[in-house]
């Protein structure tokens, strides 16, 4: 039952984190209207760790303390908060939100290959492994590459460079800071606020003129990105990468074109057809495939010994 019930509470945060995650490039879309680069992503950091720290203050946790933790939480926030922030705000300005989602989802496959170089994918499933093939595939159906044209555009390249980045941050964050002993809640507040001061040195370059067209919208916006599609999501992806490990904390990556593309269509009137829908189902059962549980080995029964004599 224990199980059972570890397994639904970790689909849960699964299907939690993509629908935050997700919707993070609709709010990111909305909140340039107003905003440059660079107000968006230190905007976003500064309410995400502020909304930690909260919550760190009402369950009385305290942040992690020595200077050796801390050198980890800055590099790690420089890979994962940071510089993938920047390059979501840079590369937004110039291609849609869905397609920002579809392009984050090569998460994954930068995460596989970074676990199996430094030797924390060892002995991975032919199961799992189809699963992340297939899940490239889906992503690849809803992008359908042969039907661009033209170059590819430096947005792309920055929102590759995103997804390159998170796997970078997702595997150091699995070797030197999750499962030491430090609440998730604690290390994530603490990483939140080393990227704040991280974005903050990039706030002369275009972070200081005042906000063009600022409106209700826009700050909806900027608030719903930093408190939940950071705070709360950060917090949500440090748990899964303390209990399940980098690559399945990547694997998320794969249901994101699903959101970004549904509220892209939804909301902003982007493209919808039947060859994104059936790109979405690939991407689903691939994701169930990366997730599905080793079968505990079967023990076998014991061997009764034949009695040879009786006892005094």
């Amino acid at each position: 039952m224990s199980g059972a019930t570890g397994r639904t509470g970790a689909l849960v945060r699964l299907a939690t984190l993509a629908l935050l995650w997700g919707a993070t490039f609709l709010w990111i879309e909305l909140a340039l209207d107003a905003l440059s680069s660079v107000q968006v992503t230190f905007a976003r950091c500064v309410l995400g760790s502020l909304t930690l720290l909260a919550v760190c203050f009402g369950t009385r946790r305290r942040l992690p303390r020595g200077w050796a933790i801390w050198g980890h939480v800055i590099v790690a926030a420089f890979f994962c908060n940071a510089f993938p922030f920047m390059m979501f705000s840079i590369g937004q300005q110039t291609i849609d939100s869905g397609v920002a989602g579809v392009l984050n989802a090569t998460t994954p496959l930068w995460s596989l290959v970074i676990g199996v170089l430094i030797g924390t994918e060892r002995g991975i499933r032919p199961i799992r492994l189809l699963g992340l093939v297939l899940g490239f595939g889906g992503v690849a159906l809803i992008f359908a590459p042969w039907q661009q044209t033209g170059q590819v555009g430096a947005g792309a390249l920055a929102i590759v460079a995103a997804a390159a980045s998170y796997a970078v941050g997702f595997a150091y964050m699995g070797r030197k800071l999750a499962g030491r002993g430090i609440p998730t809640i604690s290390l994530s507040a603490a990483q939140l606020c080393a990227a704040t001061a991280l974005t903050a040195l990039s706030l002369p370059a275009g972070g200081l003129r005042p906000p063009v067209d600022l409106d209700l919208k826009a700050v909806l916006a900027v608030i719903v990105l930093g408190v939940f599609s950071t705070g709360v999501t950060f917090h949500l992806t440090y748990r899964i990468i303390a209990d399940e490990g980098a690559t399945n904390a990547a694997s998320v990556g794969y249901l994101l074109p699903v959101v970004s593309v549904l509220l892209g269509t939804v909301i902003l009137g982007e493209d919808f057809s039947v060859r994104i829908a059936a790109g979405m189902l690939v991407v689903l059962i691939g994701v169930a495939m990366t997730r599905r549980a080793r079968k505990p080995p079967s023990v076998a029964p014991p061997t009764s010994q034949p009695k040879i004599g009786t006892s005094a």
